[in-house]
């Protein structure tokens, strides 16, 4: 048998490599400076913010013969000065409880309806007029407050009186017209729940449609589906959309001003006439203060930017804790 031997054959020319795109990464860096010099003015701007704030509020509580957290007067122009925030912060956080209480409910199943179960044709229709709602000023939501919500709900308030009068908290011990803090929580609750409505929603088609399809096959109803996958997925989603909501609720302020009865008296029965909120307050009696009283209403503004930045971070805080328990538990 004849022997071969292998014959040595040329190396094959280098393919052709199209010469490499540009990396970017003089755009990275443009990008990344820019993210990080936002970043940094907004935490300039927001300390500016709390400085100023700080700085005036130090010489209305230097004026000030009463205790700021407890006194009930507002009485800045007085001979001596006397105010407190007693009255502003619990009508503050009482009307913002009402509102998240009757709004969240309602805008989690507005948005569970537009996501998964209303028709094609029926959902962008509604999901449009949601978000159209969002945009009203709220100075149109104040007018109609005053002038349709109010008359209307004397007939409510006499049955909440009547019915759930036991309960102390809807006793109507005083006679008026329903501007009071349950009018006022009602009206925050119609302004605040297109915001949640909306970010709700968007959370909920953000689902994978995988886990949905998976509960499906496996013989689950379409609220087992909801129950199961989609609500535990948008948990967090609804969270921010509520403290969103809330937000807009503890600081609201023309349509506050036009439908309350403002009176500095703490009452726990939420349908008699009167109360306070510290925007409603500023919004009030800015125009005609004096220094002293233009000083106490920014130390007042001052609180409800604490308060608004303390239910920002336990928002931030709940929702970090839930993204931990569900990564734990995956």
């Amino acid at each position: 048998m004849a022997s071969t031997t292998p014959i040595d054959t040329p190396p094959a020319p280098p393919a052709h490599r199209p010469s490499p795109r540009p990396t970017g990464r003089m755009g990275d860096k443009i990008f990344l400076g820019l993210s990080r010099g936002s970043g940094i003015l907004l935490l300039v701007i927001m300390a500016s913010i709390a400085v100023f704030l700080s700085y005036r509020s130090a010489i209305a509580l230097s004026e000030n013969e009463g205790n700021f957290l407890t006194t009930f007067d507002w009485n800045p122009a007085g001979d001596p000065p006397v105010f407190g925030i007693a009255v502003l912060l619990f009508g503050t956080v009482v009307s913002s409880i009402i509102a998240m209480i009757i709004a969240v409910p309602i805008a989690v199943g507005i948005a569970l309806f537009i996501s998964h179960y209303a028709p094609r044709k029926l959902a962008a229709p509604l999901a449009y007029v949601i978000d159209l709602l969002a945009a009203v000023p709220s100075i149109v939501y104040g007018i109609w407050g005053a002038l349709v919500l109010v008359p209307y709900l004397e007939g409510l308030n006499l049955w909440l009186d009547q019915f759930l009068g036991w309960t102390y908290i809807f006793e109507k011990t005083e006679i008026g017209v329903a501007r009071s803090l349950f009018t006022v929580g009602i009206l925050l609750a119609i302004m605040i729940l297109p915001i949640v409505t909306s970010v709700s929603r968007e959370v909920f088609l953000q689902v994978p449609k995988m886990n949905e399809e998976a509960a499906l096959a496996l013989g689950a109803t379409r609220w087992e589906v909801i129950r199961l996958s989609v609500l535990p997925f948008g948990r967090s989603g609804v969270i921010s959309a509520a403290m969103l909501g809330l937000g807009r609720a503890l600081g609201e302020t023309m349509a506050v001003a036009t439908v309350l009865s403002p009176s500095f008296i703490i009452s726990l029965h939420v349908l008699n006439p009167g109360g306070g909120t510290f925007a409603q307050n500023i919004a009030a009696k800015f125009g005609e203060a004096n220094e002293v009283g233009r000083d106490a209403l920014i130390a007042s503004g001052l609180v409800l930017f604490v308060l608004t930045l303390l239910v920002n971070g336990a928002a931030r805080l709940i929702i970090a804790r839930r993204k931990e328990y569900s990564g734990a538990n995956a």
